[in-house]
């Protein structure tokens, strides 16, 4: 009898399907439910709405969320507040220096009696997967992700299995100066549709946590306000909302022009051009507009943009960073016109 493999696991659901049950919803609806969900979250994670907003944004845009800061501000009680207020199948990983590929995407096992491969489905295989520390891991455990946040599937021993839908990476990262820690490769990098940083607390934010969750769990009273399938069905509503042609030239204009700035060796990749256009559209749709304006770009700009840019030996010298080259790029590409394109650009852009 010829070895073969076998695995159970549910077929995933079309990308274009309304999931089974679930009802068409509407614009006003949307917000509804992203109202509550960032509701629910904020009252975990105190005085962090701009935090909470994105991350509420790449939820509905379908993308991956990646959390840095400091140990002890918050990032993974972020990452699970999320996940416990969206009641889909949930995983969570603890990277560690000895953590191998197949402890993520799972493995396949002899079963001795049937005589044949069987797939054991990793932590991988869930609505939201929340990677700890994930800068912790080697760089070829870190690069397990990268089929499954690009191509939402798995490949082991040469057989593909789809993962479930809404998928979404929520990753946590220490800063690479402290010890134990490996850099996140560019092309890892560049599959985090945002990434945001927590930063610590202000005095009125710290008191109240310590006034409510000093002496409970913040997470043990979080119930789910919505589920994985009206989540990926608000998704796909998010997909229709109007993006002006205007809008789009200034999206690649913004990228263009991170790679032509003289201070950078890498700029934002087509993929970054990409993201930013389906993260302005869920932040159109959470603001309750069927239309994306520029607003909603340079709202998103930052933590789009800013994580994928590498910057060259003279900028890292003067001390700046990502997000200060953002910055200069909405300040000097200029906003697009219905019907008129700019002639010219200040400074390197042409």
């Amino acid at each position: 009898m010829s070895e073969t493999s076998a695995v159970t696991h549910p077929r995933r659901r079309d990308a274009r399907e309304t999931p089974a049950g679930v009802p068409e919803p509407d614009l006003d609806r949307l917000v509804e439910v992203m109202g509550e969900v960032g509701s629910a979250v904020a009252r975990v994670i105190e005085g962090k709405d701009d935090v909470v907003r994105i991350a509420l944004t790449v939820l509905l845009a379908e993308g991956h969320l990646l959390v840095e800061d400091v140990p002890g501000v918050g990032k993974t009680t972020l990452a699970k507040a999320m996940a416990r207020a969206v009641d889909g199948e949930v995983r969570r990983i603890q990277f560690t220096p000895d953590l191998l590929p197949s402890d993520v995407t799972g493995v396949s096992i002899w079963d001795a009696g049937r005589r044949v491969f069987e797939f054991t489905p990793g932590p991988v295989f869930a609505n939201i997967v929340i990677g700890d520390e994930i800068n912790r891991a080697s760089p070829k455990t870190q690069s397990s992700l990268l089929e499954c946040m690009e191509e939402q599937q798995v490949t082991v021993d040469g057989t593909t299995y789809p993962l479930a839908s809404p998928f979404m990476v929520v990753a946590t990262q220490n800063p690479v100066e402290m010890d134990g820690t490996f850099p996140l490769p560019e092309a890892q990098r560049d599959r985090f549709m945002a990434r945001v940083s927590m930063g610590y607390p202000g005095h009125a934010a710290e008191r109240a946590m310590l006034d409510h969750h000093g002496a409970a769990d913040p997470l043990a009273d979080l119930r789910p306000v919505t589920d994985a399938g009206s989540v990926h069905a608000l998704a796909l509503l998010t997909r229709t909302l109007h993006v002006a042609d205007p809008l789009k030239d200034y999206v690649l204009d913004l990228v263009r022009a991170s790679r032509e700035h003289p201070a950078l060796r890498l700029g934002a990749s087509p993929r970054a051009a990409l993201h930013l256009l389906r993260a302005a559209r869920a932040g159109a749709a959470i603001a309750g507009r069927e239309h994306v304006i520029p607003d909603d770009v340079q709202a998103l700009a930052r933590p789009v943009l800013a994580h994928r840019l590498m910057l060259g030996p003279e900028a890292q010298l003067e001390g700046r960073t990502g997000a200060d080259l953002v910055e200069e790029l909405l300040t000097r590409v200029p906003v697009h016109r219905a019907g008129v394109r700019p002639a010219t650009a200040p400074g390197w852009i042409r």
